[in-house]
């Protein structure tokens, strides 16, 4: 455990979370809602600091982060905990764990500097806090974020995007990359999906990610038949992503496959992903993927200008790239690729 950063002490002997905007006001022996974040003695602790329940070497692609140092191997990283309570997690049983009743048994300890040495030993670009949301893991992610600055290593969080401004502001300066779950687009989605009650966080923190510390954004929405699939959302997110995080912002448009309690829920339609991806474009977006459909040309990155196939990927593998510092080379255009 270590003391959290971004709390205050009140004379109740609570401590009151600055992290998410859940702020979650923390009585002595409680946790928060994220479960990793506990009072003891009116002091405020980060339980799961230096705790990890999952490590890969991935593919960038499989974040997925399609324009940010394309074929490059992350070093991805995932603990306990999550501040949102999405009804489809695939990831639940770490996300949903709860380290004050064993659960850290399933994980085990991995300290900044020694999970910057694994991520170099395995020939790792970077670093990705991932699986979970690291978010509420932040007192660890912000300091391997600087180790990895130190050892030019480059930084993704793959975030569900709940965070306060303070929170985002204080990882800024330490994160290249930022990519972002959209569920839906509505207040009434977002309490249905995920159990947060206003969703206008989460699309100022992309927004600000990108336009005052410069972070690389691309934004997933996994298409649930019957909840997020009609036109309106998707018309909704698309222009979201054109006005606020600009025109060549990628957006994944994933299938969604039956999972936890939405296990009733059939499979996205190829045809529904494939009406997502024309309804991106319609809205000015040039690059739209569609995710989870192994083989779809939707894969594919295609240049705006003279149409040229500038990276086909065959699942996460890249098989064609022509590409040259960001650039289309057949052409020239900007394909806002970091390199």
């Amino acid at each position: 455990m270590k003391e959290a950063i971004l709390y205050d002490k009140q004379d109740s002997g609570r401590t009151k979370c600055r992290v998410c905007p859940w702020a979650c006001n923390i009585a002595p022996d409680k946790a928060g809602v994220c479960c990793v974040r506990k009072n003891t003695n009116g002091t405020l602790y980060a339980t799961t600091y230096g705790i990890v329940s999952s490590v890969a070497a991935d593919p960038i692609e499989k974040k997925p982060l399609f324009h940010f140092h394309p074929a490059s191997t992350v070093f991805s990283l995932g603990s306990l905990g999550c501040n949102l309570r999405c009804k489809h997690c695939q990831n639940w049983e770490i996300a949903h764990a709860r380290p004050s009743d064993g659960e850290e048994a399933r994980a085990y300890s991995l300290p900044p500097d020694a999970a910057v040495k694994e991520a170099r030993s395995a020939g790792c670009k970077g670093v990705a806090w991932t699986y979970n949301e690291p978010t509420i893991w932040i007192e660890y992610t912000l300091d391997s974020a600087k180790l990895c600055r130190e050892k030019g290593l480059y930084t993704v969080y793959v975030t569900n995007g709940y965070t306060t401004e303070e929170a985002l502001d204080t990882m800024g300066p330490f994160l290249d990359a930022y990519r972002m779950d959209v569920k839906g687009y509505t207040r009434e989605f977002y309490k249905k999906l995920t159990g947060i009650k206003d969703p206008a966080p989460i699309f100022a923190a992309a927004a600000r990610a990108k336009k005052k510390w410069g972070m690389h954004v691309e934004i997933v929405t996994n298409v649930i038949p019957g909840w997020n699939d009609d036109d309106h959302q998707l018309e909704h997110i698309a222009t979201w992503i054109h006005n606020e995080l600009g025109d060549k912002t990628p957006w994944h448009v994933t299938r969604f496959y039956p999972y936890l309690e939405l296990s009733d829920v059939p499979p996205t339609p190829t045809a529904t992903l494939e009406k997502a991806r024309r309804i991106g474009n319609e809205a000015g977006l040039k690059f739209v993927y569609i995710g989870n459909v192994p083989g779809h040309p939707g894969e594919n990155t295609y240049c705006p200008r003279c149409g040229n196939v500038a990276i086909e990927r065959q699942g996460y593998l890249i098989s064609v790239y022509d590409v040259a510092n960001g650039k289309c080379k057949k052409c020239g255009e900007d394909l806002a690729i970091v390199e």
